[in-house]
């Protein structure tokens, strides 16, 4: 894997180009050519990601593909992968669409590893290391918010990635496992009390989060579930705005409104918590990890918590395909992927910081 083409260049594309070009060959493509203040360390590209013939063209000339692009988008993009003999990455949180990639799989040549981003993605991976500890499961219970550090007003939010992809979060089913069978159940649903170092917050079930845990727990343990972290009272009032004035079957006005009312804050916070319950050695045990993950500085520019932890996890799972850490064809879940062997990745000891 030496050649390797980047979609989307928005905050997390650029930065997921700029960690891969210290070790391979980059190009990245866009509708628009970015317009940073800054210079990105690889070349750029414009192109329509919607006209299939003319990307079949162009990824012929690459080893692998990697899409930051809303999950949408990412269907046809793997299929041409597939058909082309590339290895495929994404971030996408879309059940569907995992399962289309899934499929596609069972007959590729080269990787493809959708969902490797921070949720599905890294904590998958922080779960089951958390898991591995035991003899014999009980519980594993994930939880991750990416939030802004000063919050204000009554939602108390700000939408540092994608409102199209938190809606679509909000709005799914989510899968589960409770009394050790798989199921779905609505997602801001579920609700309970979080409290991280003397301040106060939600958690409710969304959409994706645990990428393909369900398929691998199912049987092994009583309960697996996933929520995400929010401030106290965000959760209601986007019920209200989905279910009460039913603005869930206009997504795009909803968008509108969100992104008008909410927009990015530069000083974010990313919490990952997970809790792994079970016996060890016939003993009742528990199991934590808690980390929170603030903007750094990477090559001389301020990223966003978000962003660079969105995009260090996914180019961490790259450099392990790359150094023969992972297997080099199939699908790959992220609860496979050997923790401490991630964070041996120039991008995994981000997370050592």
């Amino acid at each position: 894997m030496k050649n390797i083409l980047v979609l989307g260049l928005g905050k997390v594309g650029s930065l997921v180009g700029t960690l891969l070009s210290s070790k391979f060959n980059v190009k990245g493509l866009d509708q628009s050519k970015p317009h940073y203040n800054y210079k990105l360390p690889f070349n750029v590209i414009q192109g329509d990601v919607s006209n299939l013939k003319n990307m079949k063209s162009i990824l012929k000339d690459f080893d692998a593909v990697v899409s930051a692009l809303p999950f949408f988008l990412n269907k046809n993009i793997a299929k041409l992968a597939h058909d082309l003999n590339l290895h495929y990455f994404d971030l996408t949180e879309d059940v569907e669409t995992t399962k289309y990639i899934k499929k596609l799989s069972k007959t590729a040549k080269k990787i493809m590893a959708p969902q490797c981003g921070l949720a599905p993605g890294l904590i998958g991976i922080i779960g089951n290391d958390l898991a591995m500890q035991f003899d014999e499961l009980r519980d594993i219970e994930l939880r991750v918010g990416a939030l802004p550090r000063y919050p204000n007003g009554l939602l108390a939010y700000s939408f540092t990635w994608s409102p199209h992809g938190v809606i679509n979060e909000y709005i799914n089913d989510a899968e589960v496992i409770q009394n050790g069978i798989k199921k779905t159940v609505p997602s801001l649903d579920g609700f309970e009390y979080i409290n991280i170092e003397g301040q106060e917050f939600e958690a409710f079930t969304t959409s994706g989060g645990l990428g393909t845990m369900c398929d691998t727990y199912e049987g092994k343990l009583d309960t697996l579930n996933y929520k995400t972290i929010r401030y106290p009272g965000h959760g209601k009032l986007m019920r209200f705005l989905m279910y009460e004035l039913i603005l869930k079957n206009d997504k795009s006005l909803l968008e509108k409104i969100l992104s008008n009312a909410k927009p990015p804050v530069d000083d974010d916070v990313v919490y990952v918590y997970a809790v792994v319950e079970g016996w060890k050695k016939k003993k009742i045990s528990r199991s934590e990890f808690f980390k929170a993950f603030y903007p750094i500085e990477i090559q001389g520019k301020k990223w966003r918590a978000i962003s660079w932890t969105t995009a260090a996890a996914l180019v961490g799972v790259i450099e392990m395909v790359a150094n023969g850490k992972l297997p080099k064809k199939g699908f790959i879940k992220q609860e496979e992927i050997p923790y401490n062997e991630f964070l041996k990745t120039s991008s995994g000891k981000l997370f050592l910081n």
